[in-house]
C-alpha cells in the first residue's frame, strides 16, 4: 500500500509521465503484422522524410499511420510549442487489439472461421 495523501500519490504519478508528444489509434481495422511493415518504414526518421515515405507507400496500412503521424506532429505544435522540423519519430508500435470472428460456409455443412483482426497504433515523436 502507498504511504502519503492521496493528492501527493497521485502527484507523484503524474511526474513520472512521459512527455514527449504522441498520438494513439485504437481499434484500427489492420492486422499487427501489416502495421508493422510500414512503421518499421519510418522508426527513427525525421517526420518529413517519414511523411513522404508514407505517402508514396502503396499498403493499406500507411493510409491510416500518415493520419496518426500527422495528428502527433499537431499535437507536439500545439500542446508541446514544438517546431515540425526539428522533430523524429522516436517510437511506434502496433499492439494487438480484439479479433472480429465470422463464419464462411464451406462444402457439406462445414463452416470456416475468418478472423479480422485489428490493432493499436501508437506514435511517440520527440525532438532532435
Amino acid at each position: 500500500m502507498a504511504k502519503g495523501h492521496r493528492s501527493q500519490i497521485k502527484r507523484e504519478r503524474n511526474a513520472n509521465k512521459d512527455t514527449r508528444p504522441s498520438a494513439k489509434l485504437s481499434f484500427a481495422r489492420v492486422s499487427v503484422q501489416k502495421a508493422c511493415f510500414v512503421l518499421d518504414a519510418i522508426r527513427g526518421k525525421d517526420v518529413t522524410t517519414a511523411l513522404g515515405i508514407l505517402t508514396y507507400n502503396p499498403r493499406y496500412a500507411s493510409s491510416i499511420i500518415k493520419k496518426l503521424l500527422e495528428s502527433a506532429i499537431a499535437n507536439a505544435e500545439n500542446n508541446n510549442g514544438m517546431n515540425a522540423d526539428n522533430l523524429y519519430v522516436a517510437e511506434c508500435y502496433a499492439n494487438k487489439g480484439p479479433t472480429m470472428k465470422r463464419i464462411r460456409p464451406r462444402a457439406q455443412g462445414r463452416a470456416f472461421r475468418i478472423e479480422k483482426r485489428m490493432s493499436h497504433i501508437t506514435i511517440v515523436l520527440d525532438e532532435k
